[in-house]
């Protein structure tokens, strides 16, 4: 008779791998991370902050923070990429097709990740908390995009 661990599901696996990557994120805002999963295999991750190459918000100030644009709103006014936005530019780069994939995401995707997600052919989003962009919603709901919150992090037994 042996004793098993409980292991964590799929989808709270790689939420947990997602909230992980959010670690990294350089953002003073908000800290966010992606992954991109198919086939139970991790294709790529991201997180949010500058791009490579260019300093980071702690280093030249959060132009947002300094101008109080509210969270959802006018993402042009910001140093930063989206942790989705890296996940898929990941991807690219390369040369991993997630087309047919799942994101799994520590925060709603915005309405600009949202486009990106739905043209890159990733079918189902997971994600742990809401994010102030109703367009966002809509939109993966016309393009038929699933969306699932995960709220807690249950434990399964066995395989």
């Amino acid at each position: 008779m042996t004793s098993e661990k409980p292991r964590p599901p799929w989808d709270n696996y790689f939420m947990d791998i997602a909230s992980l990557v959010a670690r990294r994120a350089t953002c003073l805002r908000r800290a966010v991370g992606a992954v991109v999963v198919k086939d139970r295999r991790i294709l790529s991750t991201g997180y949010n902050g500058a791009p490579s190459q260019v300093r980071h918000c702690a280093e030249t100030g959060c132009l947002r923070e300094q101008l109080a644009v509210p969270s959802g709103e006018r993402h042009e006014l910001c140093r930063g990429i989206h942790a989705e936005q890296n996940a898929i530019i990941q991807a690219a780069y390369h040369g991993v097709s997630i087309k047919g994939a799942t994101l799994f995401c520590t925060h709603l995707p915005c309405s600009i990740c949202a486009k990106m997600i739905i043209n890159a052919g990733i079918v189902r989003i997971v994600y742990k908390e809401g994010y102030a962009d109703t367009l966002s919603r809509e939109m993966l709901a016309e393009a038929e995009v699933a969306l699932v919150q995960l709220l807690e992090s249950p434990m399964e037994e066995g395989r």
